[in-house]
């Protein structure tokens, strides 16, 4: 599977809570206040990814369709830590469970050159 295959999975953006520290909360560059919740006073949570099912309310599309962070470029650091690819090329276990829950397969190799 390819870099814009895994983009456009989104099954990690509906599997996992997102917390971020306030200080990436920014109208303008950061995460917009109506997509995060307040949880303490140095930390927030991504709006939807503590329901149940969880769902980021900044994901557009249908999982393992066709998706699209409406805020990619402004997503906090946990989103821009996730790490869908190993070393070797395959889906990490996050990523794996992430695709499971989906009920889509594990990342295969993908040739590395």
């Amino acid at each position: 599977m390819s870099a814009p295959a895994c983009l456009s999975c989104g099954a990690c953006c509906a599997a996992f809570r997102v917390d971020f520290h306030v200080s990436e909360m920014d109208e303008r560059t950061g995460v917009p206040a109506t997509l995060a919740l307040p949880l303490t006073a140095s930390l927030c949570r991504m709006r939807g990814t503590d329901d149940a099912p969880p769902r980021c309310a900044a994901l557009a599309g249908e999982v393992g369709v066709a998706v699209q962070c409406t805020i990619y470029e402004r997503r906090p650091g946990p989103c821009r830590d996730f790490a869908p690819y190993a070393p070797l090329g395959i889906g990490d276990d996050a990523c794996d469970r992430a695709r499971r829950r989906h009920g889509l397969p594990p990342l295969a190799l993908s040739p590395r050159g």
